[in-house]
């Protein structure tokens, strides 16, 4: 551009706002870029072509739970290895606000031998298959709750009540702490695993069912005909399964919260809303001090297009600049995001789409927030403006 100089120069006048203002832009296309992997893997859940592990529940409702006579007919379908059930329990350790702490399940003995990554001693395996009460806790939430083996830990359920206390709390004891082979799943430590047997025995509505299954596949190249297979089972009853991979069974429990593509829609709207108003401050301000100097522009030759098009690039070149940083920043950010969500969530990286939709809100916003300002300057009387009126 041959002016480039130009809108360089007046865009870093003042480098302390044009620095705040880029921050507030990086942020918000920041948050755009994240979101925007938000709604892609919502949108999209993954094939299940190629994983060796699927999660089998309810068509209808992902709490809707199972009958315990199916495992046997699921482990009878070619190419499935072996075969886990267990049940979500949803209480608390003391305080509700323990909750996103710990999360408890109720498992069968063969879950461990489906999820390796649960790292266990022989010793306290032995000792969680022996013991009715045992339980299991994940070395995070052993130390963020500061709990250790052989504690006894009573837990308030949500939703079960317990035969034995007449109400909902639940009495466990703690036989073992397990960590995730990988650090990238550190997010199972988060859990507290006990034994299925227990928690249906004592339960008072609901015995004999299950809240899901997880068919370990022989062939991961067979996966979606396993899966076929397992719904096909059930088909026409009253308790058809829908068999996915783990990422899109635990993306069905988030989006129990509402609609997803909603939600992330409204955020971003009054995002881009607040960033409209701010940056069109910052061009307003940055114009109306530098009146005098584009009368001398135009005194020099510049035509009255010509000042209204370096405002305008001087506009889109901030909001370009500080939305090229954010995505960048958000291209980085998400394999750590992944990593810390401990296998549970994985965001797509920012695609080609995305970083064109976003180049194209950049150019919007930028001719929005610049165009008044650059009508301004463009209608400027030489006189007027060196007067000072």
């Amino acid at each position: 551009m041959k002016y480039f100089h130009l809108v360089w120069a007046a865009l870093f006048r003042r480098k302390t706002r044009t620095l705040f203002t880029l921050l507030s832009v990086l942020a918000a296309f920041l948050l755009f870029g994240l979101l925007a992997a938000v709604r892609s893997t919502f949108d999209a859940p993954p094939s299940a072509a190629g994983v060796n592990r699927l999660v089998v529940s309810s068509r209808i409702s992902i709490i809707q739970s199972l009958p315990q006579s199916l495992l046997q007919r699921i482990q009878s379908v070619p190419d499935v290895k072996d075969v886990a059930y267990a049940n979500w329990f949803g209480g608390y350790y003391q305080d509700p606000k323990n909750q996103q702490q710990m999360f408890q399940i109720a498992i069968n003995p063969g879950y461990l031998d489906v999820y390796p990554e649960i790292v266990l001693s022989a010793d306290q395996r032995k000792a969680f298959e022996s013991t009715r009460t045992g339980a299991l806790i994940g070395e995070a939430a052993a130390k963020a709750l500061n709990l250790k083996i052989g504690d006894k830990i009573p837990i308030k359920g949500a939703i079960f009540t317990n035969k034995s206390s007449g109400d909902t709390t639940w009495t466990f004891d703690i036989v073992g702490i397990f960590k995730a082979s990988e650090a990238k799943m550190r997010g199972i430590e988060n859990q507290l695993l006990f034994r299925w047997d227990y928690f249906n025995e004592g339960r008072g509505f609901g015995e004999g069912t299950v809240g899901w299954y997880i068919a370990q596949v022989d062939d991961p190249k067979h996966s979606e005909q396993v899966a076929a297979a397992i719904d096909a089972i059930s088909a026409n009853s009253d308790h058809e399964t829908k068999t996915q991979t783990e990422e899109a069974f635990n993306l069905a429990f988030v989006k129990q919260l509402g609609d997803i593509g909603l939600i992330v829609g409204a955020i971003m709207a009054a995002v881009f809303f607040t960033l409209v108003l701010l940056t069109g401050n910052t061009m307003a301000q940055a114009v109306r001090e530098r009146i005098p100097e584009l009368a001398v522009l135009k005194t020099l030759g510049f035509s009255n297009a010509s000042v209204l098009g370096l405002v305008l690039a001087e506009s889109i070149l901030l909001i370009v600049l500080g939305g090229t940083l954010g995505l960048l920043l958000a291209q980085v950010l998400l394999p750590a995001l992944n990593a810390g969500s401990g296998g549970r969530m994985n965001f797509p990286p920012i695609g080609v789409s995305t970083w064109i939709t976003g180049l194209v809100w950049m150019i919007g916003i930028g001719i929005v927030v610049g165009l008044l300002p650059a009508l301004r300057g463009m209608r400027l009387r030489i006189v007027d403006a060196l007067a000072g009126r």
